[in-house]
């Protein structure tokens, strides 16, 4: 984690509607704060599903400490103990595991296997079901107050690492009513929900009976603040403690060191058409990719707040960098065609607004491409009303802003759904057998060190067509005051506040 070196800058203008739409927010909050530790968050955005485990909501309720999983990840994406405290995978589709002892909800009840196997289940039969668990068949069965076995339709060996999705967070069986998901006093964190103020906020308390190491701080006030104008403000005027995604273009108004850029696990990649038009010929696309400087685009859209892409995976797997140095990967690359020389060769080139970086990268990229003889058409609208062009192959180049690693710390259902034959988002069109054998090899390798290498010579194979040219990595600002102590800066954004994070001077 970088912190932003320190500038002394003028302080930029603060519109007032949006100073004055944080009047009061964060007051009350910050008063406390100095007699009893309780940290004042300002989110993004607010709740989509009233807080439902079984929705995007989770990562909330993960960021806060409130809700906890059968197993975490480490930085490397491995499986760490959390409610569970070891398993064994008994063949390939049976996998045992231990319920820790001694935890109980926040409603004084205690967990064990009978609990855990309910909200599995919840999750199992709920409508939509969780990602995680898209085209993944489970049984559950307990083995006594403290075991459970899980059954998979297919071997799955990265079913621990689905088990860490916030989506399959385990609650009391008094969360699961006719109407929805209560998680409010129903978790397992270091914290636990004591009000729920609709779209405004949330406040938790620290839970004095948690299983683990008790939290330093008292609580946690949560405002939803989503202009990004007004977070920003509560930064600077100390009336918020930890703020979530401030907006590169707000960040030189802020004390830099109170700002920290953390690498996410997306990148911005340029799809080619691999079946059609003039990117079906791959020496016309290895001409793409020698024309395009990422640097250029980095500095003037991104401020130079994103990370230089040598790969489809970024910084946020920490080893996919190392992994790129061995002989194997290196070999596969230099299989790649020689560029064409082109000329007046016709392209579109298509990307949305939704992200309002993307628009800006489509003309820098169209005067690189022109400069090295292609002819670029643009076509840019909302994500919702060019999707379906973009999957049917409409266009013969396409600009992505793609999440790399889904629920469960892993990239090859990302490989899997934009560079197989049967891929679900191929905006390339890839179908290459060298690519999709490698990619299958990645899948039936076990989590490890092992499956990492699998991954990278994937990850070779796939640029090794030029079916998509990764441009750069993004990055989220976060912010802290100066009094945060052990805030989670998470590429993941599955931890903010843990039991370790407090506020003080030293």
């Amino acid at each position: 984690m970088n912190r932003l070196r320190k500038k002394t800058l003028a302080l930029l203008a603060i519109p007032l509607a949006g100073t004055l739409a944080l009047s009061g927010c964060f007051s009350a909050a910050s008063e406390q704060a100095g007699s009893t530790g309780r940290i004042s968050v300002a989110h993004m955005q607010p709740p989509r599903s009233g807080l439902s485990p079984l929705s995007d909501d989770a990562f909330k309720l993960s960021r806060w400490s409130t809700a906890e999983t059968l197993v975490t990840l480490d930085e490397s994406g491995d499986a760490q103990p959390a409610l569970a405290t070891s398993w064994e995978r008994i063949d390939d589709l049976v996998w045992e595991f231990s319920i820790r002892k001694g935890v109980t909800f926040h409603n004084g009840q205690p967990l064990g296997a009978p609990s855990v196997a309910n909200s599995l289940q919840r999750a199992i039969d709920s409508t939509p079901v969780p990602r995680i668990l898209n085209g993944t068949a489970l049984g559950v069965e307990v083995l006594g107050e403290h075991g459970l076995r899980i059954t998979t339709a297919d071997p799955d060996p990265l079913l621990p690492q689905r088990l860490s999705s916030p989506q399959l967070a385990i609650f009391a069986p008094e969360a699961y009513t006719n109407s929805g998901v209560d998680p409010a006093g129903h978790g397992t964190g270091p914290f636990q929900i004591t009000a729920v103020d609709g779209m405004s906020g949330t406040t938790l308390d620290r839970y004095e009976d948690y299983w683990g190491d008790k939290a330093e701080a008292a609580g946690i006030d949560v405002k939803f603040v989503p202009d990004g104008t007004a977070r920003t403000a509560a930064l600077r005027t100390g009336e918020a403690d930890i703020v979530e995604a401030i907006p590169a273009g707000q960040a030189a108004s802020v004390d830099q060191e109170l700002l920290t850029e953390v690498p996410m696990p997306r990148t911005n990649t340029l799809y080619l058409n691999t079946a059609k038009g003039p990117f079906a010929d791959p020496e016309v696309r290895a001409a793409a990719r020698e024309a395009i400087d990422r640097a250029a685009i980095i500095q003037s859209v991104y401020e130079n707040r994103a990370d230089l892409a040598d790969g489809l995976l970024g910084p946020a797997l920490p080893y996919a960098a190392g992994l790129r140095e061995t002989e194997e990967y290196r070999q596969l690359l230099s299989q790649r065609a020689e560029p064409a020389q082109v000329q007046d060769v016709e392209i579109t080139l298509g990307t949305f607004t939704d992200r309002a970086e993307l628009p800006e990268v489509a003309v820098i990229l169209q005067q690189q491409l022109e400069a090295a003889g292609f002819i670029v058409k643009q076509d840019v609208r909302e994500y919702q009303y060019i999707e379906a062009d973009a999957l049917d192959g409409a266009f013969d180049a396409f600009i992505l802003s793609r999440a790399t690693v889904l629920d469960s710390g892993d990239p090859v259902a990302y490989f899997a759904s934009d560079f197989t034959c049967e891929g679900g988002f191929a905006i390339a069109q890839l179908c290459d057998t060298d690519v999709e054998q490698a990619i299958d090899r990645a899948a039936q390798t076990d989590a490890g060190e092992q499956r990492q290498q699998q991954i990278m010579l994937a990850e070779a194979r796939i640029l090794g067509t030029d079916a998509a040219i990764p441009l750069l990595h993004e990055r989220v600002i976060q912010g802290e005051s100066p009094a945060v102590h052990g805030a989670a800066q998470d590429p993941r954004e599955r931890e903010l506040v843990t039991a370790q994070t407090r506020l003080g001077n030293e």
